[in-house]
C-alpha cells in the first residue's frame, strides 16, 4: 500500500492541525515545512515497549528500607500510644455491650 505524502508551511500546519492529523492517522506522511525547507514530520504515535523487571539485579536495597520508622510512628501517633498492632487489644474500655 502506498501513502501521499503532504507537504504544508507552517502556517497551514497550524490552521489544518486536527486535519493534518486525521491524514497521519490514516497512513499518509505530513511534512512541515519552513520557506521551502522540511523542517519536521508529523508521524503517528509508537507506545514503547513497557519491559517490567528491566531493571532487575541494578538496584540493591536493604530490607529494612521497608520497615516501620520509629521517629515517624512518634510524630503521626505520639509517644504516649501504643504503635500499631503492639497492644494487641481491640476492645474499647468502657464499653458495656452485654448490659
Amino acid at each position: 500500500m502506498t501513502y501521499m505524502t503532504v507537504n504544508v508551511n507552517i502556517h497551514e500546519a497550524k490552521t489544518h492541525l486536527s486535519r493534518l492529523l486525521e491524514q497521519v492517522a490514516a497512513g499518509e506522511r505530513v511534512v512541515i515545512s519552513k520557506a521551502g525547507t522540511p523542517i519536521a514530520d508529523l508521524v503517528p504515535h509508537q507506545a514503547p515497549a513497557v519491559a517490567f523487571g528491566g531493571l532487575k539485579g541494578e538496584v540493591a536495597y536493604r530490607d529494612q528500607a521497608f520497615g516501620l520508622d520509629p521517629e515517624i510512628q512518634r510524630m503521626f501517633y505520639g509517644s504516649d500510644h501504643d504503635q500499631p498492632g503492639e497492644s494487641g487489644d481491640l476492645s474499647r474500655s468502657g464499653d458495656d455491650a452485654a448490659s
